[in-house]
């Protein structure tokens, strides 16, 4: 099975595992979506996300929730965890990492449709909570990004 994930051109995955002391979209991978034929949601769960803060560079913590509709890539677990890993030692505000995460992850997979949301612990008395959608324009699926983004609470 490994060597078959090695011929899809994985780097990390079985291998040591190299922690990047920052920001590292470079270390996102992706396989092949063997199920193109069908619409199916991926979710990620990261409940032990941290950043740091741009001013006072205080850490922060958050549960960060990606769920996203496939097309032709997927992001590969392993290196998704390192690069959310690499965010630890970064300062940036919380909507900046959702958006961040987002973006990057629509550059590496081009999916249908994608959303990041961002459950970071309070500090000072508040929570803050970004969500931030995608979905490929003139499709169905930026309709969904659309009908998503009006009635998320």
């Amino acid at each position: 099975m490994a060597e078959g994930r090695e011929l899809e051109g994985l780097k990390s995955l079985g291998k040591k595992t190299e922690y990047k002391s920052d920001y590292a979209p470079e270390v996102l991978e992706t396989f092949v979506n063997k199920h193109q034929d069908n619409d199916y949601w991926v979710r990620f769960n990261c409940p032990e996300f941290t950043s740091l803060c741009p001013i006072t560079g205080q850490p922060d913590f958050a549960e960060i929730r990606i769920s996203y509709i496939p097309d032709v890539k997927m992001v590969e677990s392993k290196s998704l965890k390192l690069y959310l890993f690499s965010f630890r030692n970064h300062g940036d505000f919380h909507e900046d990492c959702v958006n961040k995460i987002m973006k990057d992850l629509i550059a590496l997979m081009d999916p249908k449709y994608i959303e990041v949301t961002g459950i970071f612990t309070p500090r000072g008395g508040i929570s803050i909570y970004p969500y931030a959608n995608y979905g490929r324009p003139g499709t169905r699926y930026e309709e969904l990004a659309m009908k998503r983004f009006e009635t998320h609470e």
